[in-house]
């Protein structure tokens, strides 16, 4: 029995009333084999009369109501745990966040979500119904047999140990091959999804052919390793009946040989032999059941590994509730109010599982209510960590972040991304509308407000031009748009929240060309008015817009400078970028003003 799946149905109500139903709808099928053999044996011998067939009749009919009964609700049973499991999955993956994914192949999650779950109907349809009836069926045939013939019950009782124990042998090695196929087809689609995203790439340095090789080579092993599961369950099915039909024959000889002694009586005889298989039936089903089963206890296995790993030990919320749902929905205080924050990181350290250096070291930095920050420094310095910070990806594995005097692992992590407007680097894009996309955020906006949101980020004038317009199919991952025209979907997003008074963008003018990057930094000067602003940034246009830089240096603060020309945050206006302001991209702060690390004037 897999401890973690009882515990994810007894936390499901409705599971647990479909579950009960299934197991007693089973069992009690079970158990009418016993009045099926007794009118049946009674009417052979004679014993009853022939409108005892009547009552054999309702009996078979009750059987078969009951197994529709039980196949019913062992499907809703089904449905239900795999619905469950999928989505505190899902709200797993999305609290982990895409720092702590990175370890993670998406096609094997994928795969792990979509047909590894599925396979779970055999465990929870097949499995959990057989143990049931195992567990009640052959003790309640032996009791009868005690009470009919002595002996053919004692034989029983010896043999019958013999199918679970040959059953369990043979399992365990079932459960060993069942789990390399498993990883097998993760390992396939995970390595076939990241062929075809990169297939472009691969084309162009001519490495395609060899890929279908390596595809081809990975099939070959997930196909081996499904014939070695199918000769497992083939050789324990031989096993399980042989076992069963040399029991048998050790019960059906002695009872001819008596019978035609005259030492046993017909009825006996019938009853015993009808009785006999009913006794290692249930056990052979649920062998049977069992290895058809282990494909999906191998996902329900990685499923729960995902749920319980990558847990950030300094986070208390990090060790997860597996039967809870989602952190988003698991309570905890609301942010308040909606004017722009006072941010505060107070001595925070991070560290990634698996890595020794700390991503940030001690990092102290205090963002005032409408002020605009820029975070600069080279590549790996932990800007992003920083921002992945500031959204809940990641938590402190050191010292406190406070948002208007509350630290941030308190308040309730859904409210607190409703306050947000985020621009990545690299928008994704989903194959839907430009007008779907750019209401990511909003989904409740207006068609109006969606044209608003879009010519406020400079994004309608190509929108318009789009066959379709704002109802223009997006290709998967915005394939159709260029980056720049992508980054400006990203903004109409962000525009899009109108309410939202914390604007974070990383790097979002990274790969454009100059009229795209003119485009950008004038749309993020008006996003960024009247909201607290943190702007990871390399290009001096974007840096300008800051009313201080601060330069990360190995998850250090180094530099915490304020602009010199910047404007108080209540009177910020966007105004146009000087390329004499800042004289390089890679010192960005060299420009001068008061330096905070070091607390004066420099």
């Amino acid at each position: 029995m897999h401890k973690d799946l009882l515990r994810l149905m007894r936390a499901e109500q409705s599971v647990r009333r479909h579950l009960a139903v299934t197991l007693a709808a089973a069992v009690i099928a079970g158990l009418l084999v016993l009045v099926q053999a007794e009118l049946l044996a009674g009417v052979l011998s004679g014993r009853f009369a022939a409108t005892a067939l009547a009552g054999l009749v309702a009996v078979v009919a009750l059987r078969a109501l009951l197994a529709w009964t039980q196949g019913v609700f062992g499907g809703r049973t089904a449905t239900g745990v795999k619905s469950a499991l999928r989505r505190r999955l899902l709200g797993r993956l999305q609290e982990l966040g895409p720092a702590r994914l990175s370890g993670h192949r998406s096609g094997e999650l994928v795969t792990l979500a979509g047909r590894g779950l599925d396979r779970l109907d055999a465990y929870l349809t097949g499995y959990l119904p057989a143990v049931a009836v195992a567990a009640v069926v052959p003790v309640a045939v032996l009791v009868r047999l005690f009470a009919a013939d002595l002996t053919s019950a004692v034989i029983v009782l010896v043999t019958l140990p013999l199918i679970p124990v040959f059953g369990a042998l043979v399992g365990m090695t079932t459960k060993a091959v069942t789990e390399r196929q498993f990883h097998a087809l993760s390992r396939l689609g995970g390595h076939f999804l990241d062929v075809v995203r990169g297939l472009p790439t691969l084309r162009a340095f001519g490495r395609a052919r060899y890929q279908a090789t390596v595809i081809r080579q990975v099939a070959d092993a997930h196909r081996s390793a499904t014939m070695r599961t199918l000769r497992v369950a083939f050789l324990s099915s031989l096993v399980l009946e042989l076992c069963a039909s040399l029991s048998l024959a050790l019960v059906a000889v002695p009872i001819g040989l008596r019978l035609l002694g005259g030492s046993l009586d017909l009825t006996t005889a019938l009853l015993v032999l009808l009785l006999a298989p009913e006794a290692y039936l249930p056990l052979r089903v649920m062998g049977t059941r069992f290895h058809a089963s282990m494909e999906g206890v191998a996902a329900a296995d990685a499923a729960f590994a995902v749920l319980d790993g990558a847990a950030d030990p300094a986070d208390s919320r990090a060790v997860p509730d597996r039967t809870a749902g989602p952190a988003e929905s698991r309570g905890g205080a609301a942010p308040p109010g909606r004017e722009p924050p006072r941010i505060e990181l107070h001595d925070v350290t991070v560290r990634y599982p698996g890595r020794d250096d700390a991503a940030l070291s001690g990092v102290s930095l205090t963002i005032e209510p409408g002020e605009r920050v820029a975070l600069v420094g080279e590549s790996g310095g932990g800007k992003s960590t920083l921002l992945h910070l500031l959204l809940g990806f990641v938590q402190p594995s050191e010292g406190r972040v406070l948002v208007d005097g509350a630290d941030l692992r308190d308040l309730d992590a859904g409210a607190w991304r409703d306050r947000l407007a985020f621009v990545p680097q690299r928008p994704h894009l989903f194959a839907t509308s430009v007008a779907d996309n750019i209401r990511l955020g909003a989904p409740d906006a207006s068609q109006e407000e969606v044209r608003r949101a879009a010519a406020a980020a400079r994004a309608d004038e190509f929108v318009e031009r789009l066959p379709g317009g704002y109802d223009a199919q997006v290709g998967e991952r915005g394939a159709n748009l260029s980056a720049g025209q992508r980054q400006r979907v990203a903004l109409a997003r962000a525009f899009c929240r109108p309410h939202a008074p914390v604007l974070l963008l990383d790097e979002p003018t990274a790969r454009l060309d100059g009229r795209s990057e003119a485009a950008v930094v004038a749309a993020t000067a008006d996003l960024s008015r009247g909201r607290t602003a943190v702007i990871v940034a390399h290009r001096p246009a974007m840096i300008e817009l800051a009313d201080r830089v601060v330069r990360l240096h190995e998850g250090r603060v180094i530099a915490d400078t304020a602009h010199p020309d910047a404007p108080s945050p209540d009177t910020a206006r966007p105004h146009t970028p000087s390329p004499d302001t800042f004289p390089g991209r890679d010192d960005p702060v060299r420009a001068g003003g008061r330096d905070r690390s070091r607390g004066g004037d420099r």
